[in-house]
This record gives structure tokens, C-alpha cells and sequence, in this order.
């Protein structure tokens, strides 16, 4: 675990949307026999859910990638089993590396992740969806990585499609349960599901307390002022409208609050009129995510054609509360910084045969995005020096509004030459328009060769072209605060484009047996407008720049053994990733920085030179199951221009679950989990860095107990 497997709107949106649809209901009803076809008939609802679950996997094929696959089996061996949060599943993918605030880095990619549910692409959330998406929903979930085929762009570091659970596969029930421990953690959760006729339905929610929200500014097994409140809820219902057609409804929403963890003895830099003592470990700094979607898709088969077309809506918020007598005498500048993202969107993708060896798979995406930035400031007055030379703040407001418009569309031809030979090649164009207005047509080449069966190789090639998230630019005005503490470190500014990329990928499965699967794989790419995120104001927000140039390169190492009662993984990932020359958002460089990089290749801010995660389970014979899984890395970069690296750590989890029979309650689900077993204290980030807010330390050891309880 994880498998790695051979590679194989806006209102003029809506109208589209609707025509589409209508376009496509219309004729539905006649595509039987004529006019019985329409009559009300009973359908083998399990069976027919199952047959349109292949086709539309069918719309998304790998060749010449990387992908990684986990099962519901494969996180019920995970310590924390359905409680673990997305990203920290994910982490136990090769070439996968944390980050403070629950980020994931794939192969030395700063985010540029995408997520899909069922095929549906998702727009960014402010927050990373790695914090709004439930474990509880997933059948299963695939990292796809590498040289990717033409109908995936924009988002291109990694592919995250999770496959929802459903109704149709899980009968009719549900479960309860409730997950507890150490640092205040009380989890609820309940699931739902059932099918009836042609209806099915599935509805997940979620909520989490505990005080342990972000991570530790400081060492300590305890953070200060670190709550954490999170709800999340899920829900899919499907109607089939005839044997070969299904329309879905998804929905989700997530409102996840976070007091911000304080850093005591920290010793104040400005004066306040009328504060004499005010201790960092007092300060009361809040921050409030909350993200909404809704999505509408239409799947089925016409004629030969498989097909699957999609409208949505997504919306996401961030709203950072500070302290404001606090942040202004240890910062300088107490901001109230309010983002928020609208984005509308349309996805078609088809999928025709074309004779016994081709499939033509085509398709066309749009967005609609407004985002709203409100940033309203308390700064003091400051000499040309950075010098306060008042103690008595003024308050400046720095607003803006961005639009920005996003058209795709692809075409591929998946060539079986032989049993042995898979081509897949296409060509893909991407138009941002609004804030940006870039466009690039990508071309793209995979191939999967299987020699025997034991060995198979794949190989590919890819043009990229990554716009910045539109949630994530900021478009400061620096004039405003000049001659005040908030003054940025230089005032060049060039606004953010767009990366563009060569991709490189090969590697190659050996399966000896049929316990054992090992899997080695290499990249390459080399970029003009290389993409990166900081934080670099008190908020935590990230914000886009550009390198002008960038260089990736990697190795990943897999390993998989099932046997019986014994399942267990290892992944070892060597990865440099480097940027040279600041090219956009230079104002919050300091002008020997800038220098520096403009004449030097830098590390990334987030790129670790070793990675590796693994584990085992074991799974005795009265039904209990023994496990546990790791994270290393050798260390993220720090220091003057990222010229540093921080320490190496290890985190070792242990779980144990068992099924116990309990009079009058049935089979009940008993899980213990204990993290950071050997409670090292290590730090994600030191507070230095390229774009780096403060420090962050992993979480020190804790006890979980869960329990739940299917009916």
C-alpha cells in the first residue's frame, strides 16, 4: 500500500450547462425500442450503477503515468484507519512530502495538486482540500503522477481522484462512531447509504474538536491557543434514468475555525500608546476556513460513446482575525485579511472507440472565477529606515477584486499496436483569461510496454501549462504602505504568470510473484515561470510568485507485499528541485535575496532531498489486527535564500483494531492508535525560509481510541 499500477460558470456557463443536458435528456428515452422505451421499468439498480462505475473509469486512463492507488483495505490498515485526514493518507504515496497546515508537496512541486471526485474536477480551495475532503467518503483514491495524458492539465503535479462511496455497492445502512484522545480530541461521525429502485444515495458528516489545530510554534507537547473546531459533510444521490444513463447530484461543505497557536517569550519590536506588558503568549489570533460545493453531472453511453458532462459551483473563504494589540507591538501591523473565490464551472469528456485498437477520449473544461480580496490594516508610521516614529497606529485598507476565465479543451488516441504495446498520445489548450490572458497548446506522448508477466515499463512526455490559483494571487497595492511598518522590502513588483514545462517520466513494475510488487521510477522537467507559494504576511495564506527559471528531478523507489494475514509497503524518494532569479512578486524579497537568487540556482523552500514512508499490518487469527506506518524525511530547506536544511526526522505510528460482540449492540469496531510512538520532537519549518511565516513542529506523541458501529 499504495498499489502502484502500470500506467495505463458563470450564467453564460449555466445556459451552456442546461442546453447540454436537455441536449443530451431529450433523446434518452427513445434510445431503447422506440416508444416503450419510455415506459417505467424495473432496473437491476446495483448491477447498472456497477456497468456506468467502469465506463467512467474508462474516461480516465494513465498510460505512461504513475499511479498509486489506495483501497478502503488499505486505509483501514492505517493507524487511524477512516479518521486519518486525506493528506496524511496521501503521505504514504512515493515522492510525497508534508508541510506545516496540512500541505503535500508531489515530487518537488509546491502544491499544484488536483482533486477530483468521481472524474469531476474540483476548483482549489484557499484552504487545500487536503483539510475539507472526508476520508469516510472514499472507496478508493488514486495519486496519479508523472507524464500525464492530454485531459489532464492546469493542476499538474498530481492527480487526486477519489472514488465516492455508494449506495449501489454498500446496500442499504450506515455507521456511527466517535474517535478520542489525547490533546482534547472528541471525532464524531455518521454515515448513510441505501438504494431504492432507481434511486441511490450515500451522505457522510464529520466533526472535530481538539487543541491541537495547527501545528506547534514551539517544542512542546502542549500547544498555547491552538483549538480547533471542524465540520465536514458529504452527500451524493444518484437516479438512474435508464439502463445506460445516470444523473448525480454531489455536495459538500466544510466550516473549519482555528485559534492560532502562540509562541511565548517572544520580545516585543514596537510601542503602543498605553500597552506596557502585553506577553506573546497571550495573543488571541483566530482564523476561519470555510469551503461549499455543488455539483451536477450527467453520465452515460451514446451510440458507442461514453460520456460524462458536469456543472458545479464551488465556493471558498478564508477570514484571518488578528490581534490587535498584539500583532501591532510584535509585528508592527495587525491585519484583518479576508479572501474569498466564486468559481463556476463545465466538463464534458467522451470516450469513443474507434475499431479494436483505438479509443479517441476528448473533451473540453470551463471556469468562471471572482475572487474577493479585503485587507484592512493597523500600521505605525515608520522613517525612510523602517524606524517607528509613532505610537499611535493608522489604519489603511488595500482591497481588489480579480475575475479570470479558464477554457480547455483535449484530444487523445489510446493505440493498442499489439497485446505487449499501448500508445497514447494527444494534444491539449488551455486559455486563462481576466487577470492573466495566456495560452499554451501541449502536446503529449505515453506508452506502456509489458515484456512478460512479470516486467512492465512505461515512458512519457508532457507539455504543461500551470496558471497561478486565482485564490492565491495577491495583488497588493505597495505604495499604500510605504513610509509605515508594514513597508515591503522593495518595491518591484511584476504581476504572476502562468508555468510553462517539459516533463520527463519512465519507469518500470517487476512483479516476481504474486505477493511481491516493486516499482521504480524516474523524472525529469525543466520549467520557464516556475510557480512557488509563501506566506509572507501574519495571515495564514499563501500567496504566487515566479522563478523565471526551474529544474525538477527525481527517483522513486516502491514496494508492496501482500501475502495472506501480512500486508506491508515501503516507498524511498530522492528528489532536487531548484528555482534561479525572482521573476514576480519580488516586493517581498529583501534586496540581497533578490540578488542572490538572480545569479543562483536555489532549493525550493519545500523541497527535501529524501522522502520515505511505509508500514505493515497483521491480521491474527481471532480478527485483531496489529500495524503500523512511518515517516522520514531528511528535511525541508531554511535560512538566508533556502542556503539551509532543516534537521532529519522520523514519526512512528502504532495501531491495534479488533471487532468485538456486545450484547445488545452487535459487532462493534474498536480501534487504538498511538502517533509519534517514540515522541521525537522535530520541526517542519524553523521560521526562516523563503516565504515562511513562523516555526512549526511535528505533533509530540498522543493516545487515540476509536470506536464505531455499522447497521
Amino acid at each position: 500500500m499504495p498499489q502502484r499500477h502500470p500506467a495505463r460558470a458563470p450564467r453564460a456557463v449555466k445556459r451552456l450547462a442546461a442546453a447540454l443536458l436537455l441536449a443530451l435528456l431529450s433523446p434518452l428515452g427513445h434510445a431503447e425500442d422506440g416508444p416503450a422505451a419510455v415506459k417505467p421499468t424495473q432496473l437491476a439498480t446495483v448491477t447498472v450503477n456497477a456497468a456506468l462505475d467502469h465506463a467512467r473509469n474508462q474516461l480516465s486512463p494513465s498510460t505512461g503515468s504513475s499511479l498509486y492507488v489506495f483501497t478502503r483495505e488499505d486505509i483501514g490498515s492505517l493507524p487511524l484507519g477512516e479518521s486519518t485526514p486525506l493528506n496524511q493518507v496521501l503521505l504514504q504515496a512515493p515522492g510525497v512530502v508534508q508541510d506545516s497546515y496540512g500541505e503535500l508537496h508531489v515530487r518537488g512541486d509546491h502544491a499544484n495538486l488536483q482533486y477530483r471526485i468521481d472524474g469531476i474536477i474540483l476548483p482549489e480551495s484557499i484552504s487545500g482540500f487536503g483539510q475539507t475532503l472526508d476520508t469516510r467518503i472514499i472507496h478508493s483514491v488514486s495519486l496519479l503522477t508523472g507524464a500525464l495524458p492530454a485531459q489532464y492539465g492546469l493542476r499538474t503535479a498530481g492527480v487526486i481522484d477519489i472514488d465516492t462511496r455508494s449506495g449501489a455497492r454498500l446496500g442499504n445502512g450506515g455507521s456511527v462512531g466517535v474517535t478520542v484522545g489525547s490533546r482534547g480530541t472528541v471525532e464524531p461521525a455518521l454515515s448513510l447509504f441505501g438504494h431504492s429502485g432507481r434511486w441511490s444515495w450515500f451522505f457522510s458528516g464529520d466533526y472535530l474538536k481538539n487543541d491541537m489545530g495547527i501545528e506547534n510554534p514551539a517544542p512542546t507537547r502542549a500547544a498555547i491557543h491552538d483549538r480547533t473546531w471542524q465540520g465536514k459533510g458529504f452527500g451524493e444521490l444518484s437516479y438512474l434514468i435508464n439502463a445506460q444513463t445516470r444523473i448525480s447530484v454531489l455536495a459538500g461543505a466544510t466550516n473549519n475555525r482555528f485559534q492560532i497557536p502562540n509562541n511565548p517569550g517572544q520580545t516585543p519590536a514596537y510601542t503602543l500608546a498605553g500597552v506596557s506588558d502585553y506577553p506573546s503568549a497571550d495573543l488571541d489570533e483566530r482564523q476561519r476556513e470555510l469551503t461549499r460545493f455543488a455539483i451536477v453531472s450527467l453520465q452515460g453511453k451514446l451510440g458507442t460513446t461514453d460520456y460524462q458532462i458536469a456543472a458545479g459551483q464551488r465556493y471558498t473563504q478564508v477570514d484571518f482575525t488578528p490581534d490587535a494589540i498584539g500583532d501591532l507591538i510584535y509585528n508592527g501591523v495587525a491585519s484583518s485579511v479576508g479572501r474569498s473565490n466564486r468559481a463556476s464551472t463545465l466538463q464534458a469528456d467522451f470516450a469513443t472507440p474507434l475499431g479494436e485498437r483505438n479509443t479517441l477520449r476528448y473533451g473540453v473544461y470551463a471556469d468562471f472565477q471572482r475572487g474577493l480580496q479585503d485587507n484592512t490594516a493597523l500600521v505605525f508610521p515608520a522613517d525612510a529606515d523602517g524606524n517607528q516614529t509613532s505610537d499611535v497606529p493608522v489604519s489603511i485598507s488595500d482591497d481588489n477584486r480579480l475575475i479570470a476565465r479558464t477554457a480547455s479543451a483535449y484530444v487523445q488516441d489510446q493505440w493498442d499496436i499489439s497485446e505487449q504495446l499501448t500508445v497514447n498520445g494527444g494534444l491539449r489548450y488551455d486559455h486563462v483569461g481576466g487577470y492573466l490572458d495566456e495560452s499554451q497548446l501541449s502536446p503529449r506522448l505515453g506508452a506502456v510496454y509489458t515484456i512478460n508477466d512479470q516486467w512492465t515499463v512505461h515512458a512519457g512526455y508532457a507539455r504543461y501549462f500551470t496558471p497561478p490559483a486565482t485564490e492565491l494571487i495577491a495583488a497588493t497595492d505597495i505604495a499604500k504602505f510605504q513610509g509605515t511598518t508594514n513597508a515591503l522590502p522593495t518595491d518591484a513588483n511584476t504581476g504572476v504568470r502562468a508555468m510553462r514545462s517539459n516533463y520527463y517520466d519512465a519507469g518500470v513494475q517487476w512483479r516476481p510473484s504474486e505477493q511481491l510488487s516493486l516499482g521504480l521510477d524516474a523524472y525529469m522537467s525543466q520549467a520557464r515561470d516556475l510557480l512557488d507559494e509563501g506566506q509572507f504576511g501574519t495571515a495564514l495564506v499563501f500567496s504566487d510568485f515566479n522563478y523565471r527559471y526551474g529544474r525538477n528531478r527525481g527517483i522513486e523507489f516502491s514496494a508492496n507485499w501482500q501475502s495472506g494475514p501480512v500486508r506491508a509497503w515501503f516507498n524511498l524518494a530522492n528528489n532536487v528541485a531548484q528555482g534561479k532569479q525572482v521573476a514576480t512578486g519580488q516586493y517581498n524579497f529583501e534586496a540581497d535575496e533578490l540578488a542572490y537568487i538572480a545569479g543562483n540556482w536555489i532549493a525550493l523552500d519545500h523541497a527535501q532531498r529524501w522522502t520515505s514512508s511505509g508500514g505493515a499490518s497483521y491480521r491474527l487469527h481471532d480478527g485483531t489486527m496489529l500495524g503500523f506506518d512511518y515517516l522520514y524525511g531528511s528535511g525541508l530547506r531554511a535560512g538566508f535564500a533556502n542556503t539551509e536544511t532543516l534537521p532529519a526526522y522520523f514519526q512512528l505510528n502504532l495501531s491495534a483494531t479488533r471487532d468485538f460482540d456486545l450484547p445488545g449492540l452487535g459487532v462493534v469496531h474498536a480501534r487504538l492508535a498511538v502517533i509519534n510512538a517514540l515522541d521525537r520532537s522535530y520541526a517542519i519549518r524553523d521560521g526562516s525560509g523563503i516565504g515562511v511565516g513562523a516555526p512549526q513542529y511535528g505533533p509530540r506523541r498522543g493516545y487515540y481510541l476509536g470506536v464505531s458501529k455499522d447497521f
